[in-house]
């Protein structure tokens, strides 16, 4: 039994629909998935239905984008089956809103540069809550100007540093994202703390005790990251998770769903506290 649980579908930044991800699920033989859009729960009812429908389990998730002031780095966390999902609606309702007059500030600079118009990037973003880079980069493919997502002119456009279009999203505190996942009943997960180096920042909110759990398996995880993230994981007795983080042909790398998992041990674990955080 195992269970990828970090997947993206249209409703944020992936490629593929609801349905589209949990058949390609079943066809790699998951028992478990979680779809865990960018802040965003509006997959729950639609894959409680499909869930049934394809033998898969379908986990309720969310990966809500964070900030760590201190260090001025992103940080993600992943929650899992909150009780009250409501008590998130309204953090996750302001970071789209964010993230929208980001993209949309960023669509203005691309479209004064190349001959595209709101229409072609709605045409990729509509199903999404918010719109993403993904959604430009797609409309300035079927205009001809590149063939892929990623690349020299993603880099030209849209690097945090260098990138002539970019516009940074304002997110919350981390540590307020977490109290928020607590009251509502959620399993708090750090996401891929490799990617944005958020080691330092693990060690703290391990200490504070503010995590239930740490993604240990992800697709973007150099060498030796595994074995130190399970090492913390059994330090501080925390869930050991694992994801592909799929975003189907918007990823910024080949990572097929099923590609990292999340071992029976582990969801197994994730239940158990589920039910704890139910019987408080």
């Amino acid at each position: 039994m195992k269970g990828d649980l970090h997947c993206h579908t249209r409703l944020s930044d992936g490629s593929q629909g609801i349905e589209e991800v949990i058949a390609y699920a079943k066809r790699t033989d998951l028992d478990f998935l979680a779809i865990t859009d960018h802040d965003t729960m509006a997959s729950f009812s639609r894959s409680k239905v499909l869930s049934e429908r394809y033998g898969v389990q379908v986990i309720p998730g969310v990966e809500i984008s964070a900030h760590d002031y201190q260090r001025d780095r992103k940080v993600h966390i992943l929650c899992y089956m909150p009780l009250k999902p409501d008590r998130l609606e309204g953090m996750c309702r302001k970071i789209c809103e964010n993230r929208k007059k980001a993209a949309n500030e960023m669509a203005r600079q691309v479209m004064k540069i190349f001959p595209i118009t709101p229409e072609c990037i709605t045409k990729y973003s509509a199903s999404s809550q918010s719109v993403y880079k993904q959604h430009i980069m797609h409309a300035l493919m079927d205009a001809g100007f590149t063939t892929r997502i990623y690349g020299n002119l993603f880099h030209q456009l849209f690097d945090p540093q260098e990138g002539s279009c970019y516009v940074g999203c304002e997110c919350p505190d981390v540590r307020e994202v977490l109290d928020l996942v607590r009251s509502s009943g959620g399993i708090a997960v750090l996401a891929h703390p490799g990617v944005y180096n958020s080691f330092d920042l693990m060690e703290e909110l391990c200490e504070e005790g503010l995590l239930d759990g740490i993604e240990v398996w992800h697709s973007r995880n150099k060498p030796g990251d595994d074995e130190r993230l399970l090492e913390v994981t059994k330090q501080y007795h925390l869930i050991a998770t694992g994801g592909s983080d799929y975003h189907g042909m918007y990823g910024s790398r080949p990572s097929p769903i099923g590609r990292c998992y999340t071992p029976e041990e582990s969801i197994d674990a994730l239940f158990a506290l589920h039910e704890k955080k139910r019987a408080e």
